[in-house]
């Protein structure tokens, strides 16, 4: 029986996806992805946390994510975590942890707005310009 291995994280990539195809013919994109916490400091006022999740996406999955994202763009990814374990050069035991995705929702893309025109305003005219749909995609 395995253990329950979930993850649900929302958050924008923090840069454009990376595409690879292994020797054995087999594609995995991958992107990072930044999550923003605001949390209560006491009286002080509010406090800022940004955590960052290397995500891994493979076959179909990972073909919809190298096209449809870019550095930005809003996403949320249901997956598991894997710990990847190697040798350095010098020796040293490393470890990193990342999300292999299951499931990945595209938020709708931020439209750019035009210089002199209410953000909400453009915002609108531009989503029905470019045909962007009015529900996130999900792959």
């Amino acid at each position: 029986m395995n253990s329950l291995n979930s993850i649900l994280v929302e958050g924008n990539l923090t840069r454009d996806p990376s595409t690879k195809t292994l020797p054995s013919g087999n594609q995995v994109c991958e992107f990072s992805l930044a999550t923003n916490r605001v949390y209560k400091n006491g009286e002080e006022g509010f406090n800022k946390e940004v955590s960052y999740f290397d995500v891994e996406a493979w076959s179909r999955l990972g073909t919809a994510c190298a096209q449809n994202l870019s550095k930005g763009r809003g996403v949320r990814v249901v997956g598991r975590l894997k710990q990847d374990r190697w040798l350095d050069p010098e020796g040293k035991q490393r470890a990193r942890v990342k999300i292999v995705a299951e499931h990945v929702e595209f938020k709708p893309a931020k439209p750019q707005t035009k210089q002199g025109e209410d953000e909400d305003e453009a915002g609108e005219d531009q989503e029905e310009e470019a045909g962007l749909p009015a529900e996130p995609a999900v792959f």
